[in-house]
């Protein structure tokens, strides 16, 4: 119906500008045949009659309603511009979905842990979803003139004509005025010469020219191991190389080495793709003509190459190949390979598979290769023959060419060469001042800004000079052997037992007092003393030295110094305090939800219920707030709070980090929490908590009175739980010393007197409606 509708509108006579060169009348039925041949939706041929007939439609549709035929809106134009950039986006190459891996390809997979791919398949990944070749590329001499081909022939001189001529089915053209002229079986060339000859039969004076416009449309087959086999429409200028494009190319099962052009049931050429793949040789394309059959056979022998080859892929053998050619066509070993050995994995008479070593400095390339056979090149070892490595605490550490006689002390000459980078590069950073500092600014904010803290900080750990090694795998056992050297005998004393000689392999790693715990005598520490020393500051303490000697070696205590309120603060004891402090929260954690799980459970009322979540929610921010608290390390050191003697100090031995503060004696006392009036109080000698807590205005109602506790100075606590009694007041005649805090806290979910009186009120009807039950049982 297309095909007799296309017929139709050729037949008219209606010429709308801007058409491609359409067929004269008596070309229509042709026109429509090729336009309904699978494939021809490309050809602007038929795209133009298809323009026609959409015209002719809307003209026949128009006259019918009685309306004039309104020239074309933009909507069309739209619309033409709509088709072809959907055409333009079918000819953009897309990529293919990948065919499923052939059964060579799972085999080979099996030995090597990965599918390599066929050779020369990725060339057709992005082929055109509709092939359509380039109608203005330039016309060979050796073109030749067919049915369906378009002429333009300008005459001048004693005659003037423009005419566009297509040669008809019997392969001549018309020409007014001079007749019938064949053309067809001729090559561009020839075609010339033989026009100026009948031409010259009838005019005189007169010269001309053609070219070629419109080239025939010719259809061709491809069968065998395509991807979409089938029969496709082509201009005449296609040639087999084109044609394989448009099916797709060979199917995973297809040769690449074998393409057949047949013509006429004869073989015209045999295109071999690997000679344009490997060498850029195009020499076996041929042009395509009406008939042609592309024929792809089945893939001939096949061999995998892999590992250290530049493109590891499954190759097909063309005749009698060698290790050494396989090897060339997977382009050769690579930078890594391991020129003298490798693997070949055979099928022994389709029964089993063997395996056979070849040695590449060799016979071994020469081994000729069989179909199914898998080559594997093996990677270079990565192993240093003549290297020695030195890591570890050291300026320069990586590895070292290796020499007869080598010992460590050429590796590590000096001291300096056990002074890291990153010690200077924190060094270079104390030295840095930003941009914005350099130049004041806004007054009001400089004034504003908090003036930065000068620390001296530890940049680099300390070398452990007692003890380094040498790292070395004995030859016969394969096993490590660790060499201990000492490297302060090695380096600073010049002891030549400790300056080990080296072998290829060795690695000597030098090591810090930060990566192995040496004995605290030989350990770098250092202290700070801050607050009322003489001269307070960081120090290295030396082995075994005490807080007291240290504090008598910085110049001793300042007259205002109030030792019973120093604080003292010790890494290794902060470290253990979150540790116990981190326990603690998970098991309060734990016991609030299970308890709030318990009590809601038990709920009677909604507003037990509300109660009940509030209480839970409170603990809840309890917890996390405890779970904020970090560790101190503080130690209680229990001194006399009116002395000031450091004999009592001289007993504690120093450890690295510990950090000693003495503040100046306190004129106040604390009186903190649920008190009326939280405040500081003049410390007076002869009053105790009672008079402070009257001075604080006494507790509030909210207040716990029975859990009151003193904070010391010192940083102990005194309970007053434990240290009263009904009958004395103990607790209340506790005097306090200057920097002492009362702490009145809070009761928390104190349960108001109506409500309890209500529960009790409930217990005592459950306990009547019992006793009636218990009567009417009886």
């Amino acid at each position: 119906m297309a095909a007799l509708s296309i017929a139709a509108a050729m037949g008219q006579s209606t010429t709308v500008p801007g058409d491609l060169g359409l067929p004269q009348q008596e070309d229509a039925q042709a026109l429509a045949a090729r336009c309904a041949a699978p494939g021809s939706e490309s050809l602007p041929e038929c795209q133009a009659a298809q323009a026609a007939l959409r015209r002719a439609r809307a003209q026949a549709q128009a006259q019918q309603s009685g309306m004039a035929p309104q020239p074309e809106t933009e909507e069309p134009k739209n619309k033409d511009t709509q088709e072809l950039k959907k055409r333009d986006d079918e000819l953009e190459p897309k990529k293919r979905e990948p065919e499923p891996p052939s059964e060579f390809q799972r085999f080979v997979a099996s030995s090597f842990g990965k599918t390599l791919p066929i050779f020369g398949m990725d060339l057709f990944e992005r082929a055109p979803a509709a092939f359509t070749p380039i109608q203005q590329s330039p016309i060979t001499s050796s073109y030749v003139i067919g049915p369906g081909d378009e002429l333009q022939l300008r005459l001048w001189g004693q005659i003037s004509q423009n005419l566009t001529l297509t040669v008809d089915r019997a392969g001549q053209i018309f020409v007014p005025q001079a007749g019938n002229i064949t053309v067809a079986g001729m090559s561009y060339q020839q075609m010339q010469s033989h026009l100026r000859e009948e031409l010259s039969r009838v005019f005189r004076n007169f010269e001309f020219s053609v070219t070629l416009g419109q080239l025939r449309s010719i259809s061709v087959l491809v069968v065998g191991q395509a991807r979409q086999p089938g029969s496709y429409t082509v201009n005449s200028l296609s040639t087999l190389l084109n044609a394989v494009f448009a099916s797709g190319g060979p199917s995973a099962t297809g040769s690449l080495r074998h393409i057949q052009l047949k013509r006429n049931g004869a073989l015209v050429t045999e295109l071999d793709l690997y000679d344009l793949l490997l060498n850029g040789d195009q020499s076996k394309d041929a042009r395509l003509l009406p008939g042609d059959v592309i024929y792809i056979p089945t893939v001939g022998p096949q061999v995998a190459i892999a590992g250290s080859v530049k493109h590891p892929a499954i190759y097909e053998l063309n005749g009698a190949t060698d290790a050494n050619a396989a090897i060339a066509m997977a382009g050769g070993l690579s930078s890594i390979a391991e020129g003298h050995r490798a693997v070949l994995e055979r099928i022994k008479d389709r029964a089993a598979r063997e395996t056979t070593d070849l040695a590449l400095d060799g016979a071994g390339p020469s081994t000729p290769l069989r179909d199914g056979d898998l080559l594997r090149i093996q990677t270079v070892l990565p192993r240093f023959e003549n290297a020695v490595t030195l890591r570890g605490h050291v300026a320069n550490p990586g590895r070292f060419a290796w020499r007869s006689g080598m010992r460590i002390r050429d590796l590590i000459p000096d001291e300096a060469s056990l002074i890291t980078r990153d010690y200077w590069n924190k060094r270079n950073l104390l030295g840095y001042v930003a941009p914005e500092d350099t130049v004041a600014g806004d007054p009001k904010k400089v004034a504003a800004q908090a003036r930065k803290e000068t620390r001296l900080e530890i940049t680099a750990p300390s070398i452990n000079w007692a003890y380094a090694v040498v790292e070395r795998q004995n030859a016969q056992a394969l096993q490590a052997e660790l060499l201990p050297f000492n490297l302060g005998k090695m380096l600073q004393e010049r002891d030549e037992s400790q300056n080990l000689e080296l072998r290829p392999g060795d690695v000597v790693t030098i090591f810090s007092q930060d990566d192995v715990r040496v004995p605290v005598s030989l350990q770098t520490r250092f202290v700070r003393l801050e607050g009322e020393i003489r001269a307070a500051g960081i120090y290295t303490i030396r082995p075994g030295e005490t807080l007291g000697q240290l504090i008598e070696r910085a110049g001793g205590l300042m007259p205002d110094a109030y030792l019973f309120g120093s604080e003292f603060q010790r890494e290794s004891t902060r470290k253990e305090q979150q540790r116990r402090l981190d326990e603690l929260t998970r098991d309060l954690q734990r016991e609030v939800e299970q308890t709030g799980t318990a009590l809601l459970g038990g709920a009677s009322t909604p507003q037990d219920t509300a109660t009940l979540t509030t209480r839970t929610e409170n603990e809840r921010r309890m917890v996390e707030a405890f779970r904020a608290t970090q560790a101190t390390g503080r130690i209680v050191l229990r001194l006399d709070p009116a002395g000031s003697d450091v004999s009592k100090l001289m007993g504690l031995v120093l450890e690295g980090g510990d950090r000693f503060v003495v503040p100046p004696r306190p004129a106040t006392v604390n009186v903190l929490g649920a008190v009326y009036n939280s405040n500081s109080f003049i410390h007076e000698g002869n009053l105790r908590v009672a008079d402070y807590l009257r001075q604080a205005g006494g507790c509030t109602r909210n207040a716990d009175k029975g859990r009151m506790f003193i904070i010391r100075a010192d940083g102990s606590v005194v309970p007053k739980q434990g240290s009263s009694s009904p009958f004395t007041k103990a607790f209340d005649a506790t005097r306090l010393n200057p920097g002492d805090s009362l702490v009145i806290p809070q009761q928390m979910f104190k349960t108001p007197f109506l409500r309890g009186l209500r529960d009790w009120s409930q217990v005592f009807g459950q306990l009547a409606l019992g006793a009636a039950a218990i009567n009417i049982l009886r």
